[in-house]
């Protein structure tokens, strides 16, 4: 049989696993078995080609597609599952039995020979696609998050211990029985595995899923309160030092759940241990949390003591895991280091009064948040550095941790959710008037509408259409999409925050706070101030600006016939920022403010959901639409010239050579 000819999985060209793609030799046998894909067609022994849809929708599509290319009768459609499919796969099936039968009896010894070289060749081949260039399995998201040709699949210790050769086959009935008498009993210790890790150049990943534990959302859940209450205080007294105040005890919060994030997504351990660590570390932010009113009057050393008791046992966790996995001992070792330089500057900080103390606030802050950047930075060993310096990088960090783009995504996606989910709480009121119909309830309302278009821009505007996500596509747009959340869900939290005191406030028309439930009347301000005007409209605009950042980290689908483009788009988005950053220098009451801001946001949502359009579409109804026709363009590191020689001559193309050619190294970023 002629080779499998090369095709375009999202954006990168890939083809079928093959020994000759590696060595050379003259096999040309598709393993259809290996690619997780169902039948599409087969041939049926009275010489029909039947073709197998999977929908009545489908095989209409195929019907009308076939009628032009094949004659009546040469063919036959069926649908996934129906009697005709069973009935032609059980007639064909038993076919090949008849002619396999009698094959051996006519060519008993010839055939024995035959099917033993089969087997040889099935084993060597499904070990050859397991360590090629190709050995990716399909829970990698391609589809979803974009191709990387840096991406490998390893198998799970269980699977390793039953062999390469069976470990992507299913269940066999007697180990399905077997399985269903069996229990699992959580351990009180368990020896951690790296889930994924960088070597050479290429990220081995684990080949189940990862998903989310409850014990993470409970995290998610807990720090959203926490953050909210920083947010509140900061809105009670909107000045420049409340702003210095939020921004520190933000970024210390913000590392507690950073780091948990990071240890769970890298390292299984599903053991009591952890959760015990993890409660351990939960204990250190809610101290820190109680201590964080007057953080810079009475309590900053119990502050810095709970959050340096969190962060020294990461450390020793770090040190820990060196210890036990010696495969990314040296990377432990110095993530370790890095969280233990600025832990000196913290107690340094104690023994020192304001305004001095900033000094060693900020850099001990940088640390924490950027120090494993640095790492990162010398793990990759850039050009410019001496050779020296690259031999001894790479021969140092020949493994490192990397993450799990799935669970990180998912993770980031479900916080920010429960973010803006809280920011809805913040504006909630009781009224005790008669008829609510109100300026409160209006601003109300108008408060929820933001919170629901951000919802709407960050999850169904900006993540639609990838053609490969941040954190696959480069390193630097990876570490840019990980660091560019802090300051969008700080800037989100402090604009929320000062949205509730104006919804509350009782500064325009139509606002009778005497009519407000008893409890909330001493909270209605019956005059906006000016700082908290800025905290609102710059809080806002730089949350819709690191939207755009993220926005940008991405690689959309360039879909034909756009009305308007990615960077038209996010122009105007910019701009819209501006205009809401100087809001308050026309020092508006807290209906018209929220009414103006609401009008611009609802501008840029309108202007996306225009702009993805395509010219031709009718964009009130799908009358006239035609999705069913659309296709998306992306840049490849291949002349079409090339692909189209391949794709006719039969050829496999190298994925890594594209990539090389491409330029960076993509599959994700190193983080521990």
């Amino acid at each position: 049989m002629a080779d499998t000819p090369a095709t375009l999985v999202g954006g990168a060209v890939s083809g079928a696993s093959t020994p000759d793609s590696t060595h050379g030799h003259g096999l040309h046998r598709p393993h259809l078995h290996h690619t997780g894909r169902r039948l599409r067609h087969f041939l049926h022994p009275d010489g029909r080609k039947i073709h197998i849809a999977g929908s009545p929708d489908e095989a209409e599509h195929l019907r009308t597609k076939l009628s032009t290319i094949e004659k009546e009768g040469e063919f036959d459609l069926v649908i996934h599952g129906s009697p005709e499919h069973i009935d032609a796969l059980r007639h064909t099936h038993t076919f090949h039995e008849e002619r396999h039968k009698k094959l051996k009896e006519e060519h008993g010894d010839i055939m024995e020979e035959f099917e033993r070289v089969i087997r040889e060749l099935d084993a060597l081949s499904e070990e050859l696609h397991f360590v090629s260039e190709h050995a990716v399995q399909l829970d990698a998201n391609f589809s979803k998050y974009g191709y990387s040709a840096h991406l490998r699949t390893k198998d799970s210790p269980d699977e390793e211990r039953r062999g390469s050769s069976d470990a992507g086959s299913l269940f066999s009935k007697e180990e399905w029985a077997a399985s269903r008498k069996l229990g699992e009993t959580m351990r009180l210790y368990q020896k951690p595995i790296v889930r994924q890790y960088f070597h050479k150049g290429l990220l081995w990943r684990a080949r189940e899923a990862q998903e989310i534990a409850s014990y993470e959302l409970f995290i998610d859940l807990f720090y959203v309160g926490i953050i909210a209450i920083t947010g509140d205080s900061a809105a009670e007294h909107p000045n420049g030092e409340s702003l210095l105040r939020f921004a520190i005890t933000f970024i210390m919060s913000w590392k507690f759940w950073s780091d948990i994030a990071a240890l769970v997504g890298s390292f299984d351990s599903d053991d009591i241990l952890r959760r015990f660590s993890i409660l351990f570390v939960l204990a250190c932010l809610l101290g820190f949390t109680t201590n964080m009113a007057s953080a810079f009057e009475e309590t900053y050393t119990p502050l810095v003591a709970f959050y340096l008791a969190a962060r020294l046992f990461m450390a020793v966790a770090m040190f820990w895991y060196a210890w036990l996995i010696p495969m990314v001992r040296n990377v432990m070792i110095g993530n370790g280091i890095l969280s233990l330089v600025p832990a000196v500057l913290w107690i340094g900080s104690v023994h020192v009064e304001e305004p001095g103390r900033q000094a060693l606030i900020w850099p001990a802050l940088f640390l924490d948040i950027f120090g494993q950047s640095i790492l990162i930075i010398m793990q990759r060993a850039p050009p410019f550095m001496p050779e020296s310096f690259q031999a001894w990088s790479k021969k140092k960090f020949e493994f490192v941790p990397g993450v799990n783009i799935e669970h990180r995504i998912e993770r980031t996606s479900a916080f920010v959710t429960l973010v803006f989910g809280s920011s809805v709480l913040g504006i909630l009121y009781q009224s005790a008037a008669h008829q609510p119909a109100n300026a409160f309830y209006g601003k109300a309302v108008l408060g929820l509408i933001q919170a629901f278009t951000f919802n709407w821009i960050y999850f169904e505007i900006d993540s639609f259409n990838l053609h490969t996500h941040a954190i696959r596509r480069h390193v630097f747009s990876a570490m840019t999409w990980m660091s560019i959340h802090l300051p969008f869900i700080m800037s989100f939290v402090l604009s929320a925050s000062a949205l509730a005191v104006l919804v509350r406030a009782h500064d325009c028309p139509d606002t009778p706070y005497e009519e407000l439930y008893e409890t909330f009347i001493p909270r209605s301000e019956e005059h906006i101030t000016e700082g908290l005007q800025w905290f609102y409209c710059v809080g806002m605009a730089l949350a819709l600006i690191c939207m755009a950042v993220i926005s940008v980290t991405h690689d959309h689908k360039k879909i034909p016939n756009l009305r308007l483009g990615k960077n038209k788009r996010l122009a105007f988005r910019f701009l819209v920022a501006i205009a809401i950053l100087l809001l308050p220098l026309a020092h508006m009451n807290s209906l018209k403010l929220i009414s103006t801001t609401t009008g611009l946001l609802l501008a840029v949502l309108f202007f996306d959901l225009y702009g993805m359009s395509c010219t031709g579409d009718n964009i009130l109804w799908n009358r006239h639409c035609k999705r069913d026709k659309a296709h998306y363009s992306a840049k490849c590191s291949v002349k079409r010239k090339d692909l189209e020689a391949s794709v006719k001559n039969g050829e496999i193309l190298n994925v890594e050579e594209i990539a090389r050619k491409e330029g960076g190294e993509k599959g994700g970023v190193a983080l521990v």
